[in-house]
């Protein structure tokens, strides 16, 4: 099974360059520290910051350089700060060339439930649903089971939807996915050391196996 370094680190390799990407809160922003040398890439935060660079150490934590989960971030050369109605603007406009978000669920349609739990408190859906509504590539990071050991890639998504039929491509601890545009789980790639075998049975959603699947390449 991968870490969640790991998950990061395979979803950095389906980064082109030239690509301008928005990295969503927890899993994704680790993608930051695995951009593959020789691409340049723009990462952009929805709070209003467009160049963000890999995590800063301790030496180097600057306070008031936060991305979105208010995490204390770096920047590189050229980076801009801009306030988020602008950056939302670059959302919505259609801007941003790859979105990279977790998700508590996803469905084999493609549908993504990432922003409420019934019943828990919640500060907002933050930038989610219009990242969601505007992005023609979006790559979700996740567990590939809860903690209680049920699936979280579904038939249908049991969580209010932040976005119907937008997800392109997943990244689990267990395997690397496509979502078809017919519907269904495509395995891609296994994580190291796990069978297909395993992957199916904590696949609630349509799993579509074709030929020999091979391990991921970290």
């Amino acid at each position: 099974m991968l870490n969640k370094e790991q998950i990061a680190q395979r979803i950095a390799k389906e980064i082109k360059n030239g690509q301008y990407i928005n990295l969503g809160i927890g899993i994704p922003t680790l993608v930051a520290n695995y951009i593959p040398e020789g691409l340049e890439v723009v990462l952009q935060s929805e709070n209003g910051l467009l160049g963000i660079g890999p995590f800063p150490t301790e030496d180097q934590v600057d306070a008031d350089l936060i991305n979105a989960g208010k995490q204390t971030i770096s920047m590189v050369k050229g980076s801009a700060l801009f306030n988020s109605a602008d950056s939302f603007t670059m959302i919505r406009g259609g801007h941003v060339d790859l979105t990279i978000l977790g998700a508590m669920e996803v469905s084999e349609n493609g549908d993504i439930a990432n922003w409420k739990i019934p019943g828990k408190m919640v500060k907002g859906m933050g930038g989610a649903m219009d990242l969601v509504a505007s992005a023609e590539n979006i790559i979700v990071a996740m567990q590939h089971c809860s903690k209680d050991g049920k699936s979280k890639l579904l038939k249908r998504c049991t969580l209010p939807l932040t976005g119907i039929q937008c997800v392109k491509k997943i990244v689990t601890d267990l395997a690397y996915l496509k979502v078809l545009p017919e519907g269904g789980f495509k395995l891609i790639e296994r994580a190291p050391g796990v069978s297909v075998e395993e992957i199916r049975s904590k696949t609630e959603g349509r799993l579509v196996v074709e030929g020999d699947i091979p391990e991921m390449d970290l």
